[in-house]
């Protein structure tokens, strides 16, 4: 259970990140969902606020550090502190250049940095204050494509390099905050079936290699397999759980 945890949410407006931030505020969470997107934000406070749980939404952009600091601090100010942070926050940077090295560009390189990196950075950043008075937890949001790269049907060397940072940043956090009592874990997604991977839902091809990449259910996973594992690491039971790497799909880095 999470009954009282303070919880930062990033990415909260669609997909994981709204997932997520509904199912810890029902499992007794106080919110804060964070997210660029005010309509689907307010969305994802609404279904929060209906169910009869309690949360403050920030619309800010991440990749902005003066508005993350308003974001975790407004949060920290309004719940008196801060026990959680989940940075789902990021995407593809495909529509901004981003492909096999050869072909990526410089734009869409420093686009998707910023947008997988530089944003789950900043949050860290501004809410380790609040986590260090609460000893308090981190769930960074990686990808299986960070572990084992990505074939022709995956490949956007940027996405794959920020992802694989994101397992390496965690565990120096993890490392050097664990005698301060704070938890620093990561989640490395399988194939999810939210908005960010319509192009793989939509392919013929991709779908029939799903019983090979993903063989334990032979399909996509859904935002709630992701927001389960996030749960735990964000609970006391998870207290003695440090510097991990999750894999959440199903199967994929076993092959």
């Amino acid at each position: 259970m999470l009954t009282g945890k303070r919880i930062l949410v990033t990415g909260a407006a669609s997909g994981i990140g709204r997932a997520s931030a509904l199912m810890f505020a029902a499992r007794g969470a106080i919110v804060a969902p964070v997210d660029l997107n005010p309509a689907g934000l307010m969305q994802t406070l609404n279904l929060i606020h209906e169910a009869g749980g309690r949360g403050v939404a920030y619309v800010e952009d991440l990749t902005d550090e003066a508005a993350v600091a308003r974001a975790v601090n407004g949060a920290a100010e309004e719940f008196g502190g801060l026990d959680g942070v989940f940075n789902v926050a990021g995407g593809s940077g495909r529509r901004f250049g981003d492909g096999p090295v050869d072909a990526c560009t410089l734009e869409g390189w420093h686009k998707t940095l910023d947008l997988n990196l530089t944003t789950m950075f900043l949050v860290c950043k501004y809410a380790m204050p609040h986590l260090l008075a609460s000893r308090g937890a981190v769930v960074n949001l990686g990808s299986v494509l960070g572990l084992v790269g990505g074939d022709e049907d995956f490949a956007t060397h940027a996405y794959a390099a920020s992802k694989a940072a994101v397992v390496g940043l965690s565990r120096a956090m993890a490392s050097y905050y664990a005698p301060q009592g704070v938890r620093v874990n990561v989640i490395a997604s399988g194939l999810i079936a939210t908005a960010m991977s319509q192009r793989a839902q939509s392919d013929a091809h991709i779908i029939g290699r799903l019983p090979q990449l993903q063989p334990l259910t032979g399909t996509f996973g859904t935002p709630d397999d992701i927001a389960g594992a996030a749960a735990y690491l964000l609970s006391d039971d998870s207290r003695f759980v440090t510097g991990a790497m999750l894999a959440v799909d199903g199967g994929w880095t076993v092959r």
